[in-house]
């Protein structure tokens, strides 16, 4: 099975989800990417900061969205609240959404709010996906 994590960017949201799906993933049969409709600037020095704090690496390059990747995958998981789920009908996946709000890059408590919400969704993901 192939999981692709989507945001707005691949910058925050869509990269904390993949990157703690894949600490936690006991399933090796199960395989993740994230990536952004469009492809974003760097991941801010304090989003990293913040999120090596839960033991969670997002730094790297953000992706971009292609339709060689949306074929690929089994399931498509809209990480953030704004992007619509409508654009992905045609690739006929399953497709969940989570509608997480964005923070503000330099915003520390905004940024740690919203990794432990996505922290939580990824787990309860996880423990549906073992069943």
């Amino acid at each position: 099975m192939k999981i692709l994590f989507i945001c707005k960017y691949n910058r925050f949201r869509s990269r904390i989800a993949e990157a703690y799906f894949k600490k936690i993933n006991k399933n090796k049969k199960i395989r993740i990417d994230s990536c952004g409709l469009i492809k974003g600037n760097p991941v801010s020095k304090t989003t990293i900061s913040v999120a090596k704090k839960f033991g969670i690496n997002v730094k790297g390059k953000t992706k971009g969205l292609d339709e060689k990747v949306l074929k690929s995958i089994d399931l498509l998981i809209i990480v953030a609240d704004n992007v619509p789920k409508s654009i992905f009908k045609k690739f006929n996946r399953k497709i969940i959404v989570w509608e997480i709000e964005d923070a503000s890059q330099n915003n520390k408590k905004d940024i740690e709010k919203v990794i432990k919400r996505i922290m939580n969704k990824v787990e309860n993901l996880a423990k549906d996906l073992e069943k």
